[in-house]
C-alpha cells in the first residue's frame, strides 16, 4: 500500500511539473499562441466535465460544457491573442478561492478552518471536542497567516504580471508557488513545535482525512 502511494504521489508531482514546464514553454515565446491556449483551458475544461458527470443532472451539467467549449472554439482566435491573461486568472483565481476559504472562518462567530483541522486529529470520532484555550487561540492565528499569505500570493503575482514580463511571472507562478507552500507549512510545523510542544503534532494529509471523515455524514 505504501508504494502505491508513493507511485501515486510521483504521477502527481510528475503532472504538475510538466503542466507547469508545458505553460512556461508556451508563455516563453510569442509564437506559441495556439498551444498556450489549449494548455491554459484544458484543465478548464477537464475539471467542469469530471464535475459535469458527478452531477445528478449529468445530461444538463454536460450539455453546459459542450455549449461553453463551442463557445471558446468561436472565441479562438482572441484567446490566442491574450492567453497568458487565462494563466494569471487560474493563477490569482486558485489563491483567492484559498485565501476565502481559511479567511471566511475567522468572522466572528465562526470557528477557525485550523481549529476543525486540530479537532478532527485529536478527536476523529467526536466533532465536538475541545480544544485548550492555547491551542485554539494557536490555530485561530494559523488559519490568519494562511489567510494572509494567500491574499499576499494573489497580490504578487498580480503586481508581477501586470508590470513584469510574462516569463517572470509565469517564474513566479508556475515554479515558486508549490514550494513556497511548503516553505509555510515547514514554517508552521516548526512554530508549533515551539509553541505546543506537547501537542500531537500530524501531518496535514492526516489533518485533512480527520476532518472529512468527521464531517461527512453518517450513512
Amino acid at each position: 500500500m505504501k508504494l502505491k502511494a508513493a507511485f501515486k504521489w510521483l504521477a502527481v508531482v510528475l503532472v504538475v511539473i510538466g503542466y507547469a514546464s508545458l505553460a512556461r514553454y508556451t508563455i516563453a515565446s510569442p509564437a506559441n499562441g495556439n498551444l498556450g491556449a489549449l494548455v491554459a483551458f484544458t484543465p478548464l475544461v477537464l475539471i467542469a466535465s469530471i464535475f459535469a458527470w458527478r452531477s445528478p443532472a449529468r445530461l444538463s451539467a454536460l450539455s453546459l460544457v459542450l455549449l461553453a467549449c463551442i463557445g471558446l472554439w468561436a472565441m479562438w482566435p482572441i484567446l490566442e491573442a491574450h492567453f497568458g491573461l487565462v494563466f494569471w486568472i487560474e493563477h490569482v483565481g486558485m489563491q483567492l478561492i484559498l485565501f476565502i476559504t481559511f479567511g471566511r472562518t475567522l468572522t466572528a462567530g465562526q470557528k477557525s478552518l485550523c481549529t476543525r483541522f486540530a479537532e478532527a486529529i485529536h478527536s476523529p470520532h467526536s466533532p465536538t471536542v475541545k480544544l485548550t484555550p492555547q491551542h485554539e487561540k494557536y490555530t485561530r492565528q494559523v488559519t490568519l497567516a494562511w489567510t494572509v499569505f494567500f491574499g499576499l500570493m494573489a497580490l504578487v503575482s498580480s503586481v508581477l504580471f501586470f508590470t513584469t514580463t510574462l516569463a517572470t511571472w509565469s517564474t513566479f507562478a508556475n515554479f515558486m508557488t508549490l514550494p513556497l507552500i511548503a516553505l509555510m507549512f515547514i514554517g508552521e510545523y516548526w512554530v508549533r513545535k515551539q509553541v505546543l510542544p506537547n501537542m500531537q503534532h500530524a501531518r496535514l494529509l492526516d489533518a485533512i482525512r480527520a476532518y472529512r471523515t468527521s464531517s461527512a455524514p453518517p450513512r
